[in-house]
């Protein structure tokens, strides 16, 4: 059996998610390990494609300091005598990590109880956790880095099966994630009366927290959009969308990639080691996507920057960067040396 563990952020738990998907297809229901904290029971219990999920009182080591760094790493350490525990109780025999603070552990646990441990890190600069357990890992899998086994970003097929080349600029999407981002949104509001003005339909995800007053803007300017705070068919609105505006967290960035959707990327300026920055550099370094830091934001000049792109250009060079399977590869690997036993 394999357990799946970490999480915290919807960034996590989409990888989660794809490896569990893909094992399924297999015939192997996998064990899930995260914590209180975070996103990990939302997504995660009562989840009846897993074996059974656990949910820890795990909390982060890196921000504290003190007394307070010091009683967060004892509690690491006892959980993960207690995930070595859970991992002999269910025959679990490979671990597989999605980083994060609720991966630490189920990630010492499989240290302590000599099991294969496999990585997947999302961004661009390694999270610390990742970078601390890469030396004992089977496999570290990373879509950036050429020091690990490189595969495809995992992205659910919904995103490849609406690829295709962008011609001209129909519809704009902003996205500011799940949790939605209070710049993207106030961007969104002032761009919109100019691309209303030249007949270009909008589409925006302003997270809960927000939803309701940016809906009234677009109802009091009387400008038609399709305004939602959360959805799980992010795809199908992708699917609409000939250029996006947004963050550049790692599922995002590489969803856009598999839908061929051109997109100029603000990284959030407060993104643990600016990964967010560096994520959305790999796809600038290859011609297929702008980038705009935070702080040097012009609306107009974005907006004429934007209308001039070579829309058709940008798609090409996005569907050469990610291809299907990089769930498939990723679990390939961590079966290859699984006895036939661990089938569930």
């Amino acid at each position: 059996m394999i357990a799946i563990t970490g999480g915290g952020t919807g960034g996590h738990l989409v990888i989660a998610r794809a490896i569990q998907e893909e094992l399924l297809k297999r015939g192997h229901k996998p064990l899930y390990i995260g914590s209180t904290a975070g996103q990990d029971r939302a997504w995660f219990e009562g989840d009846e494609a897993f074996i059974q999920t656990y949910f820890l009182e795990s909390k982060g080591v890196v921000n504290k300091k003190g007394l307070r760094k010091l009683l967060s790493l004892f509690t690491t350490l006892r959980l993960a005598f207690t995930c070595k525990r859970l991992f002999k109780q269910h025959g679990v025999n490979a671990v597989f990590s999605v980083g994060g603070y609720s991966a630490a552990p189920a990630a010492f646990g499989a240290l302590l109880a000599g099991l294969p441990l496999y990585i997947h890190e999302q961004n661009a600069v390694e999270g610390k956790l990742n970078r601390l357990l890469k030396p004992f890992a089977k496999a570290f899998f990373s879509s950036y880095r050429h020091d690990a086994t490189m595969t495809d970003y995992p992205v659910g097929d919904a995103f490849f099966a609406i690829r295709r080349q962008r011609q001209a600029l129909k519809t704009v999407i902003f996205l500011g994630g799940s949790q939605g981002a209070t710049f993207i949104n106030e961007l969104a509001c002032t761009l919109a009366p100019l691309f209303h003005a030249k007949g270009i339909a909008i589409i925006h995800q302003t997270g809960a927290k927000e939803f309701e007053r940016v809906r009234r803007f677009y109802d009091e300017a009387s400008i038609p959009a399709d305004v939602f705070d959360f959805s799980k068919e992010v795809a199908e609105k992708l699917s609409r969308a000939d250029f996006a505006i947004c963050r550049s967290g790692a599922s995002t960035l590489w969803e856009l990639c598999a839908a061929s959707v051109p997109a100029c990327f603000i990284p959030y300026p407060h993104a643990a080691a600016n990964h967010q920055y560096y994520n959305a550099k790999t796809l600038v370094d290859q011609g297929a996507a702008l980038i705009i830091e935070q702080a040097h934001v012009d609306p107009q000049t974005l907006f004429e920057t934007i209308l001039a792109c070579d829309l058709a250009s940008l798609s090409q060079k996005l569907a050469a960067l990610i291809h299907e399977g990089g769930a498939k590869a990723i679990v390939d690997t961590i079966l290859q040396n699984q006895p036939k036993e661990s089938t569930c």
